[in-house]
């Protein structure tokens, strides 16, 4: 069954396809924000605020978050210890 955790926003994701959490100001990640962006492969959610977390998706899709990159990972833990969704 697939497992949601809220990522900002009334913006949700499946916790099962996030493959990392990062913070964006690495000039690594943003060329990579850069390049998702062309591609057509970014998902912005952050609802016009400052990107503070880029989540990395299995299937290579970008998505950006105004909340912090332990905000979305706590609330993933959560999720999983509860076994539900989390807001």
């Amino acid at each position: 069954m697939s497992r949601f955790v809220h990522i900002g926003y009334g913006n949700i994701v499946n916790s099962d396809k996030i493959t990392a959490i990062v913070n964006p100001d690495a000039a690594p990640v943003k060329r990579m924000v850069q390049t998702a962006k062309e591609n057509g492969t970014a998902i912005d959610a952050t609802q016009g605020r400052k990107t503070k977390a880029v989540l990395v998706m299995t299937e290579g899709q970008i998505v950006l978050s105004a909340l912090l990159p332990d905000t979305i990972a706590a609330r993933a833990q959560e999720q999983d210890k509860n076994g539900g969704m989390n807001g």
